[in-house]
């Protein structure tokens, strides 16, 4: 039996078709800095030029053996485009993402290009995806979802307040920020990407109920999947555990979950025709000195064992990884996932 190259394995994962292994990949930022050092180059110059972009992400997937690459690496982007600046932290030697230096202060103040795809830092990211399409790995796009977006652009409790006493108007402004997370989503795709992940990181219910999850965010995920037409992913960060079901009816189709998920309830809920991708503390499991490569490999198992398809971390990848940890993660999981999981069967 032939093997799989890394994009049939995640091609075919997405289509639930059977695999002669469980891809190790990820819907976010899989940068390791093992690969920038070896490259020569600053962390906070990889943000700015597509050559180097590209490189860190296949650099990082060959350092590891990754089946995909996820770009860019930052949230910064488009709220750089729409105006809020950008701060790199240049002269700093530690790993420092950029960020948004200003927020509008009001929801009526948001002014959003029309042509913002072409602005700023979002032709370098189009450019760094057209270098690593031109390898063998699954390319994966991520965009933020609404709400995530609307908290790169304003201050999250003006929304929160306002959904309550304003909620027509925080309604229209999410619907704007629906059409922006669409129009970048769908440009992704006009790219040739494999797949996008839809991160509305802020939504889980640490921060809102799942009344206000229900009317506040699953109208405009709908909307976002609905645009799609290339395999898509539906991540959320924190608690999920008790909208995990309305995650599955925005239209996705994979679900992904952070650590604090508990997946094999997850499991059961959603049944065994679903795709669930999960769900370790990137930090935790990969960067902190005290974690063990055994401890790894007893997560990854776990993680498996409790129902995923794919071992996805909660979240980016930090790039300061334990080299023999990282080891251990993509090992367990080629080696471990040599068995079919609930939705994805086996060659």
């Amino acid at each position: 039996m032939a093997e799989l190259t890394s994009k049939e394995r995640v091609q075919k994962l997405f289509n639930r078709e059977a695999i002669d292994r469980m891809p190790c990949f990820s819907g976010m930022g899989t940068v390791v800095i093992q690969a920038i050092r070896e490259m020569g180059a600053r962390f906070a110059k990889v943000h700015t030029d597509p050559e180097l972009m590209a490189e860190s992400a296949l650099k990082s997937a060959e350092l590891f053996g990754l089946d995909g690459v996820v770009v860019p690496y930052d949230m910064a982007t488009v709220a750089e485009a729409w105006g809020r600046g950008l701060t790199l932290y240049e002269d700093s030697d530690d790993i420092l993402y950029p960020t948004v230096p200003n927020k509008w202060p009001a929801l009526e103040d948001v002014d959003i290009p029309d042509n913002f795809m072409a602005m700023a830092r979002l032709p370098v990211v189009d450019k760094a995806f057209e270098i690593v399409k031109k390898n063998g790995l699954a390319v994966g796009a991520w965009v933020l979802g609404p709400f995530t977006l609307a908290g790169q652009v304003i201050e999250l409790d003006i929304l929160l307040k306002g959904a309550k006493k304003k909620k027509d108007q925080v309604e229209a402004f999410l619907g704007k920020l629906t059409d922006a997370t669409i129009t970048q989503a769908k440009h992704y795709e006009s790219l040739g990407v494999d797949y996008i992940t839809v991160r509305e990181m802020g939504s889980g219910t640490d921060l809102l109920s799942p009344r206000m999850w229900k009317t506040l965010i699953q109208p405009n995920l709908i909307k976002v999947f609905e645009a799609l037409s290339i395999p898509k992913v539906n991540h959320i960060c924190g608690s999920t555990d008790m909208i995990v079901e309305m995650m599955n009816e925005c239209g996705a189709d994979a679900i992904s979950v952070d650590q604090k998920n508990t997946l094999a309830d997850s499991r059961e809920k959603l049944g065994n025709d679903v795709l669930l991708l999960g769900n370790f503390d990137p930090y935790g499991m990969l960067c902190k000195e005290e974690t063990t490569p055994a401890e790894v490999e007893a997560t990854i198992k776990k993680c498996i064992d409790d129902g995923v398809d794919a071992v996805w971390p909660g979240c980016d990848l930090w790039p300061d990884v334990k080299q023999e940890n990282m080891e251990a993660y993509v090992r367990t999981v080629k080696e471990y996932g040599k068995k079919a999981s609930p939705a994805v069967g086996r060659m």
